[in-house]
């Protein structure tokens, strides 16, 4: 892969689409984005997003509605893009502040008919076994977003909730009445569902993927998957592109390099069982903050004006260079 050119993921750890597209789109404008590194706040990272500099976009989120309005403009400036789009139809108090199943279904619908369904990819992660999602319940909501999820994408990408992130722990525990475990100790129930979403997902010719899971599913015909997938962006780009292993994923994730541009306690869709947002009134109060026209999801960037001037700067006078990627402060 060109290494002047990046994937960039829109993202991990937050749902810019719902939440952040405006935000999101005055960087395109501005095409330059600002990042700080979550484990050193000091390590901030300029990320050059012009359309020479951007490989392609991958999209995270649960509804990408706000963004919607704003592809035609990506496309007329040259971006290439793909969704990963999460649908469980999971019930309060699991997931509280989520699109109804059926409306987050005819947008995937809608999104899959402006772009091909093998751009839009749905989500059926995580996985997890409670009081309120038993493998029956999991089996049947499944079995429904299948049904009408057919032919409309290609393949859906499931992963198990992991309990050793102290954030999904501690707001699990946090629900009155949640009694919770992790369904990988559970071989017998987790052979049943796996047979059941096998055979749900070649009734709806659908492949099943899974997303960093260590476990072999290949009995299954379930195979380990690739969220930010250089299979995918080659045939999105009409060429091959030779990328390698993201190192600083999980062992298990299958993803290439890649940059991500979000900010962890930013997502107000307040699911229980996630592993980005530690307390979901800290990231309501994050939100307030937010100022749309900073280089930074979260926080001003009154000190990097003039360095995000040099590089525009720098840009227009190598206009014919592809521009680098790097970090202001390492």
């Amino acid at each position: 892969m060109n290494k002047s050119k990046q994937i960039i993921s829109v993202s991990r750890k937050t749902d810019i689409p719902a939440f952040y597209s405006q935000w999101f789109m005055e960087r395109i404008r501005e095409e330059v984005v600002l990042t700080r590194n979550p484990f050193n706040y000091n390590q901030v990272s300029l990320i050059d997003l012009s359309p020479e500099s951007v490989l392609c976009f991958v999209f995270w989120t649960r509804n990408p509605k706000p963004l919607m309005k704003h592809l035609d403009y990506l496309d007329g400036k040259g971006y290439n893009y793909y969704f990963q789009f999460t649908i469980t139809g999971y019930r309060a108090p699991l997931e509280a502040n989520n699109e109804h199943p059926l409306k987050s279904i005819e947008t995937f619908k809608a999104l899959s008919k402006r772009l091909g369904k093998e751009r839009v990819i749905w989500r059926y992660d995580p996985i997890i076994l409670t009081n309120l999602t038993p493998i029956k319940e999991h089996v049947r909501l499944f079995k429904k977003i299948a049904s009408e999820l057919g032919g409309y994408c290609e393949r859906v990408v499931i992963s198990f909730a992991d309990l050793d992130y102290r954030k999904a722990k501690n707001n699990l525990n946090k629900v009155d009445g949640l009694i919770y475990d992790d369904i990988i100790n559970h071989s017998a129930d987790l052979s049943k569902l796996l047979a059941e979403l096998s055979k749900i997902a070649e009734d709806n010719s659908l492949i099943i993927e899974t997303c960093a899971e260590d476990v072999d599913l290949n009995q299954f015909n379930i195979h380990h998957g690739k969220c930010i997938d250089d299979k995918l962006i080659s045939r999105i780009l009409g060429f091959d592109l030779f990328s390698t292993k993201d190192k600083s994923q999980r062992k298990a994730c299958g993803c290439v390099v890649s940059r991500d541009i979000g900010m962890y306690e930013t997502c107000l869709h307040g699911c229980q069982y996630c592993y980005a947002t530690n307390n979901h009134e800290k990231a309501k109060e994050n939100f307030k903050k937010h100022n749309r026209f900073s280089a930074f999801l979260l926080g001003e960037d009154d000190d990097f004006k003039e360095k995000i001037a040099i590089h525009k700067q720098q840009k227009k006078y190598k206009k014919d260079e592809i521009p680098t990627q790097g970090s202001l402060f390492d």
